[in-house]
């Protein structure tokens, strides 16, 4: 991954595959230790907040080592993984199927699924807005969504320590158990995400309303739900 610029278009999409391909093997033990399990209590809330029947079919979008896999089967859901990387597959630990693809063609028909959870992935995706009209493709009228990912909070003070501990902190730790130059990419990739409003102006363009979002503790984490209209 480049240090001097953030890539774009199809040279990001290869750039950020290769990252979850290396980093893979010891992805589970850096993110606890970075987010200090809190993670697992975000993935949590996510899925009670899209709030879907047990037994509904709900896409894992960027799932990953199958983190949030796990957690919608304990839900007593359906969960389908889906991710580009096959380091990522190769590394899950999920009873779920998993297929390797691009989340901007989904290899499901419309109307597929009930429901759809993504998981610290909007800022690695090459568009956002192709992305929400292919969720809002394979869910059905009234499927729920839930999004979750990075934010900033807006207390002064907090926000000034979240910056040493994302900016410095999690560079380090990540360098030293993992792969560093990954782990410098992270900070970095904020620059991706569009405003909230902007996301959520987005996420109205594709077909959803109901929307909302939440910011988790602290402001460190953003969740946004929403329903297929």
């Amino acid at each position: 991954m480049p240090q001097d610029r953030l890539p774009e278009g199809e040279e990001k999409r290869a750039a950020v595959r290769s990252m979850f391909d290396t980093i893979a093997p010891r992805y589970d033990l850096v993110n606890r230790l970075l987010t200090f399990r809190m993670d697992v209590g975000w993935r949590r809330k996510t899925i009670e907040r899209v709030g879907l029947d047990p037994g509904s079919s709900v896409l894992d979008l960027a799932c990953g080592t199958g983190d949030f896999c796990r957690e919608l089967t304990d839900a007593g859901h359906q969960a389908i993984g889906i991710d580009l990387s096959f380091g990522m597959l190769g590394a899950a630990k999920t009873s779920a199927p998993l297929v390797q693809g691009d989340l901007l063609a989904l290899p499901l028909g419309a109307g597929a699924c009930d429901g759809a959870v993504c998981g610290f992935a909007l800022r690695n995706l090459v568009e956002l807005g192709p992305f929400f009209d292919e969720i809002g493709r394979v869910l059905r009228p009234g499927g729920r969504i839930g999004l979750l990912d990075v934010s900033r909070p807006g207390n002064p003070v907090l926000g000034w320590g979240h910056g040493l501990y994302f900016n410095h902190v999690v560079p380090l730790v990540g360098g030293l158990l993992s792969d560093r130059s990954a782990y410098a990419y992270l900070p970095r990739s904020v620059s991706y995400l569009p405003a909230a409003d902007e996301m959520i102006s987005m996420l109205g363009a594709s077909g959803f309303a109901d929307i909302e979002r939440l910011q988790l503790s602290a402001g460190i984490t953003q969740l946004i739900t929403a329903t297929r209209s």
